[in-house]
């Protein structure tokens, strides 16, 4: 199972009031493993970066201004996505963007199910608990020391260990292979495992003093005493 955990930055908040991608990045999953593949894009948004947003990911016009538009590399983005399903953190907002994009190059639109939500799933599992990607990231001990900006590749490979915590860690089949065990056998020995007599028996280390009171003792407990049937 192939799985692509996505995240963009943008100029805003609303495409439909100028807003654009200013970056992509993606991490591929093969049964829940990171494969090592990613796609990774700086975008020319054709317009100039609000003091917001660069406070947020520090990607400005100078920077931007060499990198290629969408239309250039929507291809290479929508043949590394494939019909595969995508994890990405507040999917609403990222699809919306990325519809946006795809629609004014005259492109296929994504389907809105072909994302997965771990928002989402975070709020189910966690009501009324903080659900951002710092939060989620404390809360699984997920080192993030790293993310002092925002950054589509970077929020990428940190949600990729998020998602998988949040369906039940890095092996999340564990336990539930419902396959028969394998029945234990049991051999048993022919062997005669039980100590022998000794053919010469030990010293005693009784003096002849302690050996009469013995007797004398085991006498006063009368015939039917065990210590006499066993000697």
């Amino acid at each position: 199972m192939r799985e692509i955990v996505l995240d963009t930055e943008t100029t805003g908040f609303e495409p439909n009031e100028g807003d654009r991608i200013v970056e992509i990045g993606a991490v591929e999953l093969l049964n829940h493993v990171p494969t090592g593949r990613t796609y990774h894009q700086y975008i020319n948004p054709k317009r100039s970066m609000p003091k917001e947003a660069f406070e947020v990911h520090g990607l400005g016009d100078d920077f931007l201004r060499d990198k290629p538009f969408f239309a250039d590399i929507a291809q290479a983005f929508v043949d590394f996505v494939g019909t595969d399903k995508m994890i990405i953190h507040n999917a609403a907002f990222d699809m919306k963007f990325l519809n946006a994009e795809l629609g004014w190059v005259n492109r296929p639109l994504l389907p809105m199910d072909q994302a997965l939500d771990t928002l989402a799933i975070a709020r189910r599992r966690f009501p009324g608990s903080p659900a951002s990607l710092d939060a989620l990231c404390r809360r699984f001990g997920i080192d993030n020391s790293s993310r002092t900006l925002h950054g589509a590749l970077l929020d990428s490979e940190i949600l990729a260990e998020v998602y998988l915590e949040l369906i039940g860690g890095r092996q999340p089949d564990f336990g539930l292979n419902t396959a028969p065990k394998e029945e234990k056998k049991f051999v048993t020995s022919t062997t005669d495992n039980r100590p022998k007599s000794r053919s010469t028996p030990l010293v005693s280390l009784l003096s002849e003093e302690e050996a009469t009171a013995h007797s004398a003792f085991v006498d006063k407990l009368g015939d039917d005493v065990l210590w006499k049937k066993l000697t």
